[in-house]
């Protein structure tokens, strides 16, 4: 038996939405909306992430013998699924630069408040992009859910941090989160 698929991807994000947007609305009154929802909503974007690419793809992947997963991750860049992915038509690439947005933007947004933002911005959007290499490498390791390991999803994760990081600051720089309670 297995489990996986949209469906229970969709479930689980959602499921776990509701307990992160709990926790923003008990952060608010200490951090003010603003940098609640956006730390709340990075959190929540960090485990949806893990949800999507840590489950398999497929509800009826079965099981992946160890004999027949790839001895090293892809070094090819450009990727094993040039042509698409499954979930949303378009580019895979795509996909991968856009689902690391809205962590890196609300990251960059969340910690805007504080004077040390100038620190914890950059540390935070350079966690994001270990946090890609990790997934990356557990996929290869756990060959059981039927996921590639490629060193293209990693470099276009990082585009999507650092694109949302940019975003972050625009965001900051209207919504000024320093000016809440």
């Amino acid at each position: 038996m297995t489990i996986g698929g949209t469906g229970v991807m969709l479930v689980c994000s959602l499921a776990t939405l509701a307990v992160f947007a709990l926790i923003a609305r008990a952060l608010t009154p200490r951090l003010g909306g603003v940098t609640a929802i956006a730390l709340s909503g990075c959190a929540w974007t960090v485990v949806a992430i893990g949800i999507l690419t840590l489950l398999p793809a497929q509800w009826d992947t079965g099981i992946v013998p160890a004999d027949g997963r790839p001895e090293t991750c892809s070094m090819d860049y450009g990727g094993p699924a040039p042509d698409g992915f499954w979930i949303l038509s378009g580019s895979q690439r795509m996909l991968n630069v856009a689902v690391f947005v809205p962590a890196g933007a609300l990251w960059v947004l969340g910690v805007a408040r504080w004077r040390r933002s100038w620190m914890l911005a950059p540390l935070g959007l350079a966690a994001l992009g270990l946090y890609s290499a990790g997934i990356e490498l557990l996929q290869f390791e756990l060959a059981r859910i039927d996921r590639s390991c490629d060193v293209t999803d990693v470099v276009d994760n990082i585009t999507g941090v650092v694109l949302g990081g940019a975003i972050g600051v625009v965001l900051a720089l209207v919504l000024r989160p320093w000016r809440q309670r």
